[in-house]
């Protein structure tokens, strides 16, 4: 192999190693704010829990249907 085609294959290799770098760092910024988003929604489905707990259960007939 020729000393250019060497050193172009060396260049493509270390742009890539840093595009690499910046997507992992992407992926890790994502999961993070996943993880986040994951807890968040379960402290909202527990409030919902409590909640829905505290509300009086209501008897369907005592429900006026849609058109009133």
């Amino acid at each position: 192999m020729s000393e250019q085609r060497i050193a172009e294959l060396e260049t493509k290799i270390a742009y890539q190693e840093v595009s690499i770098q910046e997507l992992d760092k992407a992926v890790i910024a994502m999961r993070k704010q996943i993880d986040s988003l994951e807890q968040c929604c379960q402290v909202l489905k527990e409030r919902m829990r409590e909640v829905g707990s505290l509300m009086p259960t209501m008897d369907a007939g005592d429900e006026k249907p849609p058109h009133y």
